[in-house]
């Protein structure tokens, strides 16, 4: 559900003014503006058309060759359906993940079988899953609890915790984000198990905007991610996203024939 342009206006006034604005204390935000503070986030990445971008994803481990590929993934954000297609190197190519419903699937095209995956799977084996190049829905599926007002070098940013609702399926269940006052974009974002461990951490230090006519509005997307896998150290990712389209896309698209189509 889409929030009037006047509530989003005043929701985006929360993330500066929200917190401490001196040394003198104020009260902790109220859940409903904590609620209010991931709607303004999740709305500014959001389009209410559709989106096509194409990342390179380049995966570094300890003790092993870099690797890096390069995929075009397409968003239909009205029916929140997300298709990932790899492109090179040619071993890889026509690869890729379609969701459908909810469901996440893979194909590979050299063995012509679609598998479901669950919000764990790392794309192209990489430190990265499908949380990274899908619209945000923070709102929908987490409860916000507050934390402080912090520095992050030399910014200052709201210090969120987020605990995933009872039967959404996410790939985190414990998220811990720190939300740019001035911005109001994520510049940082911790992935935790239910005990609380540290699985990964993920940086957005360039942030890019384009006017989207079907919304009305900017869109914000991440130019890049840095993602730092916290179990196996050593092992990161890096997504630089380019030539970020939000014009209509063929209807026929997203769907398992299409994705099928491109490798033969």
């Amino acid at each position: 559900m889409r929030l009037p342009s006047l509530a989003l206006h005043a929701f985006a006034l929360l993330l500066t003014c929200v917190g401490l604005t001196s040394s003198v204390a104020r009260a902790a935000p109220t859940d409903a503006e904590l609620q209010a503070m991931l709607k303004v986030v999740d709305d500014r990445q959001q389009n209410q058309g559709d989106y096509r971008s194409v990342a390179y994803l380049e995966q570094k481990e300890r003790g092993k060759a870099d690797t890096a590929f390069e995929i075009t993934f397409f968003r239909r954000d009205a029916d929140d359906k997300l298709m990932i297609l790899f492109t090179k190197p040619k071993t890889e190519a026509g690869k890729g993940y379609l969701r459908l419903d909810k469901n996440l699937f893979f194909y590979d095209p050299t063995v012509g079988k679609w598998e479901r995956r669950t919000e764990r799977e790392r794309i192209g084996g990489t430190s990265s899953n499908r949380q990274d190049f899908d619209e945000s829905r923070l709102a929908d599926e987490y409860v916000p609890g507050y934390v402080a007002e912090e520095k992050l070098g030399k910014l200052e940013v709201h210090h969120l915790t987020l605990k995933a609702k009872d039967g959404v399926d996410v790939a985190f269940p414990m998220v811990e984000i720190f939300i740019d006052k001035s911005s109001g974009n994520i510049l940082k974002r911790q992935d935790k198990a239910l005990s609380g461990k540290l699985l990964r951490t993920t940086y957005y230090p360039k942030w890019s905007k384009l006017y989207s006519e079907s919304k009305k509005a900017d869109v914000y997307f991440p130019a890049e991610i840095r993602i730092f896998d916290e179990v196996e150290k050593g092992t990161s990712s890096t997504i630089v996203f380019s030539e970020t389209d939000l014009r209509p896309l063929d209807a026929n698209l997203f769907t398992k024939a299409w994705l099928e189509s491109k490798s033969r």
